[in-house]
């Protein structure tokens, strides 16, 4: 075997021989000689041969790469002596079982090089007819186990019986299954339909649109949304509308369609239970003003005192007018505090830039450097000629005065 820098050859004799206190000849196996090499050829973590690498990508030049060519030739000069080692018990052989997969490999067993000792057209030579792993002295123990070892598996004849129940009851158990599933008939079919034609109506607050179609279906308002164990905390329109905080659609779906507040969801839950905000909670509180204490039993229903539909009205509206109140009552105050106040801090910030601008007086030179900050050196020397000459100018003048 031979392969990723790895090689292994062994050979090994199974002639008849006689054992002490036996009359009879055994054939037991005995290794006559054996050998391993490896060498560094392979690019970890790449995968393949240098010399490959080489072919596909130009040779490359690291130090890793030369080490590598190196080993690949001499192992190549390792196997080839050995093979010249064994001729005399390779040539006496009578089967020769090699793996070598690549053309570098095969072309390190069977050349064409001078004194070569095994050759591809040989007649002696076997593949390995299973998989193989690393070319080591354990993997060459293992496969000529399974070369030499005859193994014997027994079928009886209950087992294939039992096979071919299994194989044609498995159709049945499918069709079974298939005709399990329960088909759906016309009354459940139209109250699906039912189901999502009412949810689509509160979900879009289109009540018009939802008291025609209960009218021209003959559907009552308290109608069960289908299949219940989908729709057990929202199970009929009222406890929806809630649900979904839509006032409007309560008002409508109590007053005008009739619906019972006193029925529960499978939570125990009313529908003015539901509600999540107070205008929801109000519709319930207009609606037992405008149908009347005998008409449900509000109490039961879990809706407070009832309440008419300008009280609710006038006290969203009183409501609105004290927040807008409050709102013009902040707004003036900050306006008057801005007013009052804004100057004093123009003044304070004037009076910390004034001190600032005493405390740092700045002397001449400095005043000379500020100047000359961002020029170039030639303008600084021209900058400076003039300055001088404006002094000398400034002294002559003071000189022809006295």
């Amino acid at each position: 075997m031979i392969g990723g820098g790895h090689f292994a050859a062994m050979v090994v004799s199974l002639a008849p021989r006689a054992t002490k206190g036996s009359v009879t000849m055994n054939r037991e196996a005995t290794v006559l000689a054996h050998k391993t090499f490896h060498r560094y050829t392979t690019r970890r973590k790449q995968g393949g041969s240098q010399s490959a690498n080489d072919n596909a990508k130009g040779t490359a030049h690291s130090a890793g790469s030369g080490l590598r060519r190196y080993n690949e030739q001499a192992l190549v000069q390792d196997v080839r002596a050995l093979l010249e080692d064994w001729k005399g018990l390779l040539d006496t052989a009578d089967l020769l079982f090699v793996r070598a997969t690549g053309a570098t490999n095969r072309r390190t067993l069977f050349g064409p090089y001078d004194g070569q000792v095994l050759r591809h057209n040989d007649t002696r030579l076997r593949g390995f007819p299973f998989s193989t792993r690393r070319a080591t002295q354990n993997e060459l123990m293992r496969s000529f186990i399974e070369l030499t070892r005859l193994k014997v598996r027994e079928i009886g004849p209950s087992r294939e019986l039992t096979v071919e129940p299994q194989q044609t009851s498995t159709p049945t158990k499918q069709s079974a299954q298939k005709a399990a599933k329960p088909k759906l008939s016309e009354e459940q079919e139209t109250a699906l339909l039912h189901t999502s034609q009412l949810q689509a109506f509160v979900r879009r607050s289109k009540l018009p649109a939802l008291l025609s179609y209960l009218k021209n279906n003959q559907i009552g308002s308290d109608f069960e949304f289908q299949p219940p164990d989908q729709n057990y905390h929202a199970p009929r329109l009222l406890h929806l509308a809630a649900a979904q905080n839509a006032a409007p659609m309560i008002l409508g779906i109590l007053s005008r369609g009739g619906a019972d507040p006193t029925l529960k969801n499978r939570e125990g839950k009313t529908a003015f239970e539901l509600s999540g905000d107070r205008s929801s909670r109000d519709a319930f509180r207009v609606a037992r003003s405008e149908l009347g204490e005998d008409k449900w039993d509000w109490e039961a229903a879990k809706v407070p005192a009832a309440m008419t539909k300008a009280e609710a009205g006038s006290r969203d509206e009183r409501e609105k007018q004290e927040a807008d109140k409050k709102e013009t009552d902040r707004r003036k105050a900050e306006e008057e505090r801005l007013r009052v106040e804004g100057p004093k801090v123009a003044e304070s910030k004037k009076a910390k830039a004034n001190a600032l601008a005493a405390g740092l007086v700045k002397t001449p030179q400095e005043r000379r450097e500020e100047e000359a900050r961002g020029l170039t050196p030639e303008m600084r020397m021209k900058l400076e000629r003039e300055r001088r000459a404006r002094a000398a100018e400034e002294r002559l003048r003071k000189m022809q005065g006295k």
